[in-house]
C-alpha cells in the first residue's frame, strides 16, 4: 500500500512538473510572434477611442487618462528591453524620475521654454543611459535586473537626501508652459484637453517610431539575440551593441513620461525614481502581453483606471492589484493580446 501511495505522489509531482512549463511555454509563443498585422487593427480602435475620450469624460478622468498614457511609456520601455530584448529590468523609473527632475528643475530656475527642457532631458538621459546600460549589459539575467533597480533606488536615495532638490518633500509649484508650434501658434497646457491631445499625439508617435525600428533588420537581430546570444556572434554581429541601443532607446520613452509629469500633477518626489513605478511598469506589461508593444499601453491604461476604483473602496489596493498578478503570471503569462491570440486561433480552427 505504501508503494501505491509513493507511485501516487510520485505521478501527481511529475504531472505538476510537466505543467508548470506551460506558464513559460505560452509566453515564449507570444514573444516568437513579431507579426504585428493581428494587432493593427485592435490598435486602430483603441485610437479611435482614446480620441473620443475627453468628450465622454470630466476633467478628472481625462487627467487620470492622461496619468495612464504617461505610465504607458514606462511600460512601453520595459517591453522594448524584455519583449524583445530578453532583458529585465526593474529601474525604468530611473529615468522616469530623472527626466521628471530635470523638467522640473529647468523650468523653476532656467527657462519656460519647452523644447529647450525636452533637448535637456534627451542629453541627460542618454549620457546616463549610455553609461549605465555599457555597465548593466555586461551582466545577464537576475545580475542585469539587479543592477538596473539598484541604480534606480540609488537615484531615489540621493534625491531623498539632497535639500537642494527638495529632499524628502520634491518639488512643488511647478510652473505650466506652453508649447510654441510657430511664431504666434502655442499650445496652452493649462487646458485639459489640450494636454491630453498633446500626450496623446506624441506617445501615438513614439509607439509607430518603436514598431518602426523593431520591424526593421535591427529588431529581427535583437529578437534573435534575445533567443541566442552566441549563436548570433557566430554570425557576425556583435549582441552588446543592439543591446545597448535597444536599453538607450526603452530609456528615452521612459523620460518622455517623466519629462511630462510635473506639468500633470505640479510636484516631483523621490518615489517616481523607486521600485513602485518599475515595478508598477513589468506588472502592467505582463498584463497587456510580453513582446506585443500595444500590449503594455493597453496593461497601464487598465490598472491606472483600476487603482482609482479600488483606491476609492480601501487604502489596501496595492494587495488586490498584487492578487492580479499572481492570477496573470500562472494563468495568463502571455497577458490579454495572448490570450485574444489563443481565441482567435480557436475561432479559426472551428471555421475551418
Amino acid at each position: 500500500m505504501l508503494r501505491t501511495e509513493t507511485s501516487r505522489f510520485r505521478g501527481a509531482s511529475w504531472s505538476w512538473r510537466n505543467a508548470w512549463p506551460k506558464v513559460g511555454e505560452r509566453l515564449m509563443r507570444a514573444l516568437a510572434s513579431p507579426d504585428p498585422r493581428p494587432l493593427r487593427g485592435f490598435g486602430l480602435l483603441m485610437l479611435i477611442a482614446a480620441a473620443v475620450f475627453p468628450c465622454i469624460s470630466g476633467s478628472f478622468y481625462m487627467r487620470l487618462g492622461i496619468e495612464s498614457l504617461l505610465l504607458g511609456t514606462v511600460a512601453l520601455s520595459v517591453d522594448v528591453l524584455l519583449g524583445c530584448a530578453g532583458l529585465l529590468s526593474l529601474g525604468q523609473a530611473a529615468y522616469f524620475g530623472l527626466a521628471a527632475y530635470i523638467s522640473a528643475l529647468m523650468y523653476l530656475h532656467v527657462t519656460r521654454s519647452f523644447w529647450l527642457v525636452m533637448l535637456a532631458v534627451i542629453g541627460a538621459v542618454a549620457v546616463f543611459s549610455l553609461a549605465l546600460g555599457a555597465v548593466a549589459i555586461r551582466a545577464r539575467g537576475v545580475y542585469f535586473a539587479l543592477i538596473t533597480f539598484s541604480a534606480a533606488e540609488i537615484l531615489s536615495k540621493i534625491a531623498h537626501n539632497t535639500r537642494e532638490i527638495g529632499g524628502s518633500d520634491g518639488l512643488i509649484g511647478i510652473p505650466i508652459p506652453s508649447i510654441a508650434l510657430a511664431p504666434g501658434l502655442d499650445i496652452d497646457l493649462h487646458n485639459n484637453t489640450a494636454f491630453y491631445y498633446v500626450v496623446l499625439a506624441a506617445l501615438t508617435l513614439i509607439y509607430l517610431g518603436t514598431r518602426r525600428i523593431l520591424d526593421t533588420g535591427f529588431g529581427s537581430v535583437l529578437r534573435a539575440v534575445r533567443d541566442n546570444a552566441d549563436r548570433v556572434s557566430f554570425l557576425g554581429y556583435n549582441p552588446f551593441w543592439y543591446k545597448l541601443f535597444a536599453y538607450v532607446m526603452a530609456a528615452q520613452i521612459a523620460a518622455f513620461g517623466g519629462m511630462i509629469y510635473p506639468l500633470l500633477r505640479g510636484f516631483v518626489a523621490p518615489h517616481l525614481l523607486g521600485f513602485e513605478v518599475s515595478t508598477k511598469a513589468v506588472v502592467v506589461s505582463l498584463m497587456g502581453g510580453i513582446g506585443t508593444l500595444l500590449g503594455p499601453l493597453v496593461g497601464s491604461i487598465i490598472v491606472t483606471f483600476l487603482e482609482s476604483v479600488i483606491g476609492s473602496y480601501t487604502e489596501r489596493h496595492l494587495f488586490v492589484l498584487g492578487g492580479i498578478f499572481v492570477v496573470f503570471v500562472l494563468f495568463l503569462p502571455d497577458g490579454l493580446f495572448g490570450l485574444a491570440r489563443r481565441l482567435a486561433a480557436k475561432r479559426a480552427e472551428h471555421r475551418s
